[in-house]
């Protein structure tokens, strides 16, 4: 039998969400060899996130069966208030199955997707959503020009040349290609040849400058858009994300980026802050660190000591 009125009764009004979700997805399921240093990567990824976005928003972060000291980090951070809202997963679901909760239940009306190993730049939020809301029927916006495949901003082109400015070019600069790049842990030989055969499509319309092209590790597009892809099945925790830029291309919707680099790939380590891709003087690849490091990178050594890595990985935590 109830004893008394529920106090909420007396509650007249609740507080709104934010417009802006920015859903992080965290994975770090220990902290030594790969995941050594991933733990202070997503700190200083949440600190660049908030410091000026240029526009307000919620936090939603998809922890996706991390150690405990990961996840007493966030506890804290969203006992702080820092976090919004909290998603702690017992299991890995896969980035799929993340996905299917988050995009589905991030409360705000547009939706900024992010990896836990993203660097930020001041108002890379706000740029991000004038592309969104500008554009027609756009499907993803991410905060970062790079080259991807053309294959999937097809429809994009095709849009472009018959309702914008549509320009060819080489509009990325070398030093923003190429660090990039090297943070997916490419070489700067490799890339001279491919950034001298690929070029960029600028796009400009109503006064608004975007580039072709977009990514599934860090974009922003109405929840109601993404809606329309999930859910997402996907039988393998990662390799197989492009789903979502390829269903997007196919839809005809478009795919874009900012002109100016206002997000950065960091990895899994803080090699990109600690200079280790460039050096100060920009496109200038650090000094070869020696022996050991040539050693490890011996192509039969490196692939039987990563075999060993990846056979011990699965023992303990698939």
């Amino acid at each position: 039998m109830r004893k008394g009125q529920n106090p909420a009764k007396s509650v007249k009004e609740v507080v709104r969400p934010q417009r802006v979700t920015v859903a992080l997805l965290n994975y770090i399921p220990f902290l030594s060899g790969f995941y050594a240093e991933t733990l202070d990567v997503l700190k200083v990824s949440l600190e660049s996130m908030r410091k000026d976005a240029g526009l307000p928003f919620d936090l939603m972060i998809f922890d996706n069966g991390s150690c405990e000291e990961a996840r007493n980090f966030l506890v804290q951070e969203k006992e702080a208030g820092r976090i919004q809202y909290l998603i702690l997963s017992e299991k890995n679901m896969g980035k799929g199955g993340a996905w299917n909760v988050m995009l589905a239940g991030a409360p705000g009306e547009i939706v900024a997707y992010t990896d836990a190993d993203v660097l930020f730049y001041p108002n890379w939020l706000w740029r991000s959503v004038e592309i969104l809301e500008t554009f027609p029927n756009v499907g993803m916006v991410t905060a970062r020009p790079f080259r991807t495949p053309p294959e999937f901003y097809e429809s994009t082109l095709k849009w472009a040349k018959a309702s914008a400015q549509l320009d060819e070019g080489q509009f990325i600069e070398w030093n923003t290609f190429l660090e990039f790049n090297l943070s997916l842990g490419q070489t700067e030989e490799e890339n001279k040849k491919v950034y001298a055969e690929t070029k960029d499509w600028r796009i400009q319309y109503k006064n608004v400058t975007a580039m072709a092209g977009a990514s599934h590790w860090q974009f922003t597009a109405y929840k109601s858009t993404l809606q329309q892809f999930l859910p997402f099945e996907m039988d393998k925790p990662m390799g197989q994300v492009r789903q979502l830029d390829k269903r997007m291309n196919d839809a005809g919707l478009l795919r874009l980026m900012v002109s100016d680099p206002l997000a950065m790939n960091m990895s899994n380590t803080m090699g990109y802050l600690r200079g280790e891709l460039l050096g100060k003087d920009k496109g200038r690849r650090i000094k070869d660190k020696g022996l050991k490091r040539r050693l490890l990178e011996f192509a039969p050594l490196k692939k039987v000591l990563l075999a060993v890595y990846n056979k011990i990985f699965g023992w303990y935590y698939l």
